[in-house]
């Protein structure tokens, strides 16, 4: 789920079964989230057996109201190593009350659109988040809130801009998204700078208008303002068989070369670019734009040599046999290069099993662009070097596996 920088990254969502390559997904119920990992620095993360969204990682955080101990764990939350910040449903956080973040007196909100046409709205407010047994204190984050403000909403949440709003965690498939990826705010310096930066805005009276936030009033990732395990996170999947498995497991953990669980070991550093992203080769395309997202349910580029599914699965690939891939990553500067291999079954024959966890599902792509979703973090620890801090691996931002 690539969030954009205003610099904004954007979403990528396949149809039918749910797909995201990067951001909201179709209807129905949401499924459990993982919880505490047994170390201290580790959440568990958990990919549920729910058939109308594959390759979904959950985890569970911990929402307070600032310095209180009037608390509420949220469950399914979405674990995206593509955007940045946690957003929660409201109807999953009832139990609380957050003050708002407040740019002067204006109260400050938040629209989120994704490739696929979907969005996510709602204002901007101050929470103590635990993730495991720290603590990031008083960050602002979004409560996705599409009743939020009885006036006008912005143009940039409403047809056609975006087509259609998520309304719910039914909605959704999941109460939230935590975003842990490359960087510390959500936007940047160019919503620090305008206020036609087109994401935030302050609603008053019948109508909304945008509004300039500076970079501690965004929506912060709550990662970098852990106190101790703050420069990153390592990813780890457990791998999956050819045809998928009903469900599957793993771990977030928090911080990199900070403790025994998350010290770099025979994994290479591929520098990001300030949009977070790299460069792949394949099939003798050049992806400029390309990226590793958890919140992406799929492996998603352009080839149009691979046959696609039949509607409603179109946005997928269907070859006859399962194909066996490789392609090439470099840094956003040029260095360091290698190779990764992948496969692309048949995403129609994969749908059929009672399975939820795919290594071989994939689907198009836009343009420029290699999404490296989920199925890629199978098998592997992959880590995501938050910019301006420091590691063994360098200073991020950095994918690293």
């Amino acid at each position: 789920m690539k969030s954009n920088r205003i610099l904004l990254l954007s979403l990528i969502v396949a149809l039918g079964i749910s797909g995201c390559g990067g951001g909201g997904g179709g209807g129905g119920g949401g499924g459990g989230g993982g919880g505490t990992g047994t170390e201290a620095n580790a959440l568990a993360i958990t990919v549920p057996n729910d058939l109308s969204y594959p390759n979904k990682p959950t985890v569970s955080v911990t929402v307070c109201e600032p310095g209180t101990s009037n608390c509420q764990t949220v469950g399914n939350v979405l674990l995206d190593t593509g955007s940045y910040g946690l957003r929660i449903f409201k109807q999953a956080s009832s139990n609380i009350t957050l003050p708002p973040e407040l740019v002067g007196s204006a109260p400050v909100a938040e629209c989120l659109s994704f490739l696929d046409g979907s969005g996510i709205w709602g204002p901007v407010q101050r929470a103590d988040v635990k993730l495991g047994v720290e603590t990031a204190l008083n960050v602002p984050i979004q409560i996705i809130d599409a009743t939020y403000f009885s006036g006008a909403i912005p143009l940039e949440c409403t047809t056609p801009n975006v087509t259609r709003l998520n309304q719910s965690p039914s909605d959704a498939r999941y109460n939230g998204i935590l975003g842990v990826g490359l960087f510390v705010e959500d936007c940047g310096d160019g919503c620090a700078r305008s206020d036609t930066n087109g994401v935030y805005f302050t609603c008053s009276g019948s109508n909304c208008a945008g509004i300039i936030v500076p970079i501690a009033n965004q929506v912060q990732n709550p990662v970098a303002h852990l106190s101790q395990n703050n420069n990153g996170v390592v990813v780890q999947m457990q791998g999956i068989p050819a045809g998928g498995a009903a469900t599957a497991s793993g771990k977030l953990i928090l911080g990199i070369g900070t403790q025994t669980n998350n010290t770099p070991s025979g994994v290479t550093s591929y520098p990001a670019s300030n949009f977070g992203e790299f460069t792949t080769v394949f099939n003798g395309t050049t992806f400029n734009n390309s990226f590793i997202d958890s919140g992406s349910n799929g492996l998603f580029f352009d080839d149009p040599t691979i046959p696609a599914c039949s509607s409603p699965n179109q946005e997928w690939y269907c070859p006859p046999s399962t194909l066996s891939l490789s392609a090439t990553n470099s840094g956003a500067f040029g260095t360091p290069s290698g190779s990764v291999s992948f496969s692309i079954a048949n995403a129609t024959s994969l749908f059929n099993t009672s399975h939820s966890a795919f290594a071989e599902l994939g689907g198009s792509g836009f343009g420029s662009s290699f999404d490296w979703g989920l199925p890629f973090f199978y098998g592997r620890s992959v880590f995501v070097g938050i910019n301006g801090t420091s590691s063994s691996l360098g200073t991020g931002p950095y994918w690293a596996y």
